[in-house]
């Protein structure tokens, strides 16, 4: 007979090793969280910084030719949209929110040259990673934002029954 308390004793180990398990995994899913969130926060202070000296702008800027208000102004963009990705990262934004966000973030006309200006650096990214996945949609939202631009210019003649 000790041999199923035995079995019973094995069995319940093992859901409490397995219970212990997966609070460790989601222990350390919130360490990643919150170490992308602290490395978002040194980011976000960089960027603050250029924005404000314009001489620390130069160095934190790939983009070239730009006045200084021009230039903090493309660094804004990027913080908007470096905040907009980490939402996702951490999820506090689902992919068909963070998408909404971009698309109305799109209609500002600071954004959309920011984007345009930094298509280089972005086929430089690994075609796999997040951000290069999020840019072609991006992309997308941003050609749909042309034809639409396109179609406000296009002049419907009247109908002669009108």
């Amino acid at each position: 007979m000790a041999v199923p308390q035995q079995d019973e004793l094995v069995r319940e180990l093992i859901q409490r090793v397995v219970l212990m398990t997966e609070g460790v995994a989601r222990v350390a899913e919130e360490m990643h969280r919150a170490n992308l969130i602290q490395l978002h926060r040194f980011f976000v202070e960089q960027l603050d910084q250029g924005i404000a000296d314009p001489s620390l702008a130069d160095a934190l800027s790939t983009l070239n030719g730009l006045s200084e208000g021009k230039r903090r102004q493309m660094l804004f963009a990027n913080r908007e949209y470096g905040l907009l990705l980490l939402g996702y990262r951490i999820g506090a934004l689902d992919r068909g929110e963070l998408l909404g966000a971009l698309k109305v973030l799109s209609k500002n006309s600071v954004f959309a040259e920011y984007w345009e200006r930094t298509a280089e650096q972005r086929g430089m990214l690994p075609a796999e990673c997040l951000e290069a996945r999020v840019g072609k949609a991006i992309d997308v939202i941003m050609d749909e934002r042309g034809d639409e631009l396109d179609e406000w210019w296009v002049v419907v003649p009247e109908s002669p029954n009108a």
